[in-house]
């Protein structure tokens, strides 16, 4: 018993575990710095639902005529922070899970998809008051055309959970908690499609896939799962800013009354379209970071690999 005990932690406290964590977190820091400003404009498509700027595009050069050309890159610091704690936790989580529920055996994509769930809840209770913070701080100071907004006075990351704390309580930290734990569907069916496409594709007894590979697969599997959850990801956006002055009769923070209420709100105003405002931004925003976040990623570990003069685990990929 003990010493099955001290092999699953074993599994748990691995060098492996921890190269996939900081690669995986170094790899989605990069990508998110290089796509930063798609992301700056699909927020501003979700939250300012009275903008008229509809298309990417559009949408930057409306946000740097308007605020300057530094803009689209509001919140940048406080959005990395988050993503690479964000990373780390879900990499490292997700491979000693499998490492563990495994023991080096082939994996499947059902497995593969309950890792990614497990990972991911994980995931969000640990880090969801880093992205309340950052999405406040990403959004203050811009011109919103919506009067509802309330504008925010952050000084930074410590200032903003201070005054969050203070005025609003620490149950505002885990704002859209409900949402994103439902997104954990979508890292997991991402990690889902990119593993099982690896599985289907993998030649040799290395493995190894070109670079173009690699993008190519990153971006089938980020593009899958972020359009099937996008509706979700809509309201997730709209509870952690949290303020729009007459939603809070009808939003109770995080829960499901709040969701269905929101996606009653946006199919009202904007049609069935108003639960996907924002998608093309979003789709060209996440595709592209995800594959050249997958490319990094491969190309760190197997990098590390041969440094360290460790085997990659192949047979449970």
């Amino acid at each position: 018993m003990e010493t099955a005990a001290s092999f699953k932690i074993g599994d748990v406290f691995t060098y492996e575990s921890l190269i996939h964590a900081v690669a995986g977190s170094l790899g989605s820091v990069t990508a998110m710095t290089v796509f930063y400003p798609l992301d700056s404009a699909r927020l501003r498509l979700q939250v300012d639902e009275k903008r008229k700027a509809k298309w990417t595009p559009a949408v930057l050069a409306e946000i740097i005529r308007e605020e300057g050309l530094l803009a689209p890159y509001r919140g940048w610091f406080p959005v990395i922070c988050s993503l690479c704690c964000s990373n780390f936790v879900y990499f490292y989580t997700f491979n000693s899970v499998k490492a563990c529920w495994l023991r080096g055996h082939r994996s499947t994509p059902g497995k593969d998809l309950v890792v990614g769930i497990i990972a991911g809840v994980v995931n969000v209770l640990v880090t969801t008051p880093l992205w309340v913070v950052n999405t406040r701080l990403k959004l203050q100071g811009a011109k919103f055309r919506n009067s509802d907004i309330k504008p925010t006075h952050y000084s930074g990351i410590l200032d903003a959970f201070r005054q969050i704390l203070f005025s609003e309580g620490l149950p505002a930290l885990w704002n859209g908690t409900l949402p994103s734990l439902l997104l954990v569907l979508n890292p997991a069916l991402q990690f889902m499609v990119y593993e099982g496409l690896k599985r289907e594709l993998r030649r040799g007894a290395s493995g190894e896939f070109s670079s173009l590979e690699v993008f190519v697969i990153g971006a089938i599997a980020k593009a899958v799962a972020t359009t099937a959850t996008y509706p979700l990801q809509t309201v997730q956006s709209i509870l952690r800013f949290g303020q729009h002055r007459h939603s809070k009769e009808s939003r109770i923070m995080g829960s499901l009354r709040s969701i269905f209420y929101l996606w009653r709100e946006q199919v009202r105003k904007h049609g069935i379209v108003g639960l996907f405002k924002g998608l093309e931004a979003k789709l060209l925003q996440t595709v592209l970071t995800a594959a050249l976040m997958f490319l990094l990623y491969e190309k760190m570990t197997a990098a590390t690999f041969r440094i360290m003069g460790l085997r990659r685990t192949v047979s449970r990929r």
